[in-house]
């Protein structure tokens, strides 16, 4: 028997104690991680994650998630997803259901996911409207010095072409607003010994339509082996791809690295990349022992942690590389 904890990047702390509670009742991690991100993706104050997520440049929310079990290291994902509020059921559902398979995206995972009996839901909500639409208006008005005009049924012209170019260097230029965003990542130990890492994301804000991260991917976003242990990843996902973020991180923990300078280390590695896009990138990681730390590249940033003991959840820094 072990004792039972659970830990997740910032914002996390929506659905930590509905994990810990499945913890403690002597349930499973791959439940606690579950039950856990649905609080997020539920969380409609969050718009990094489920309903409320901040839409794609073409004004629709795409969500993104996977689950990975460290005993078989079973993997289950589903990307670009529509109209599915809590795609990190989802993607367990690929990974039980649909064992032959571990990554779904677009139109085949919401077919999977209506095919599952899942409910759809208006992802974009009024309040994330909004804000995408003052981030665009503001924006492309600064730089041209006129209105969009919508509900025109005509061809293009080298004007609407122009306007278009226009848009999409506004987009890439776009930051997302102010306050905590990014990924969410959850890694629960339960009393079996049993290791589960999961996490689930919008992507980044007015991302090119399709656009996948790093968070459904294996090795990249998430990582779980029971050998060695768990991570995952959180902010520029582009990066986490290029360095293979989580699946370095556990190798680091395979190497005998405790989880911190595991972490330290890989993050350490990406800024050697060239990147013109260069974001902050995050990770954090769990060992079979219960061990666990995180890593970042901003001073401040934090960790989230429940344990058996915890009356709420804890904070804990994170090492700034």
């Amino acid at each position: 028997m072990t004792d039972p904890v659970i830990i997740g990047s910032e914002r996390s702390e929506a659905g930590l104690p509905a994990g810990m509670a499945i913890l403690r009742d002597g349930g499973s991690a791959i439940d606690a991680v579950e039950a856990a991100l649905r609080r997020c993706e539920d969380n409609l104050a969050d718009h990094y994650v489920g309903s409320g997520g901040l839409p794609n440049a073409q004004g629709e929310v795409e969500l993104d998630a996977s689950i990975m079990i460290g005993s078989s290291r079973a993997f289950g994902a589903v990307g670009a997803v529509k109209n599915y509020p809590n795609p990190i059921s989802i993607a367990r559902a690929v990974l039980e259901k649909l064992p032959q398979h571990a990554l779904l995206v677009g139109a085949g995972a919401e077919l999977f996911a209506q095919e599952c009996g899942f409910q759809t839901a208006d992802l974009l909500t009024d309040e994330a409207r909004q804000l995408w639409r003052e981030s665009l208006v503001s924006g492309e008005n600064v730089r041209a010095g006129r209105k969009s005009v919508e509900g025109e049924n005509t061809a293009a012209t080298a004007g609407d072409i122009a306007y278009k170019q226009a848009a999409l260097e506004l987009v890439r230029r776009m930051a997302p607003h102010d306050g905590p965003w990014g990924t969410i990542n959850v890694i629960a130990l339960d009393s079996s010994g049993e290791l589960v890492c999961g996490v689930s994301t919008s992507g980044y804000p007015y991302k090119y339509p399709g656009r996948l991260g790093d968070s459904p991917l294996p090795g990249a976003g998430n990582y779980c082996d029971l050998r060695y242990g768990a991570a995952a990843c959180t902010g520029r996902g582009e990066l986490a791809m290029r360095a293979g973020g989580a699946r370095t991180v556990v190798e680091r923990l395979a190497a005998g690295d405790d989880p911190e300078s595991a972490c330290a280390t890989m993050l350490a590695d990406v800024k050697t990349l060239p990147d013109e896009f260069r974001a902050e990138l995050r990770t954090l990681a769990m060992t079979p022992d219960g061990r666990h730390g995180a890593a970042s590249g901003q001073s401040g940033s934090t960790y989230s942690v429940m344990t058996l003991s915890s009356t709420d959840v804890e904070f804990h820094p994170r090492r700034v590389v």
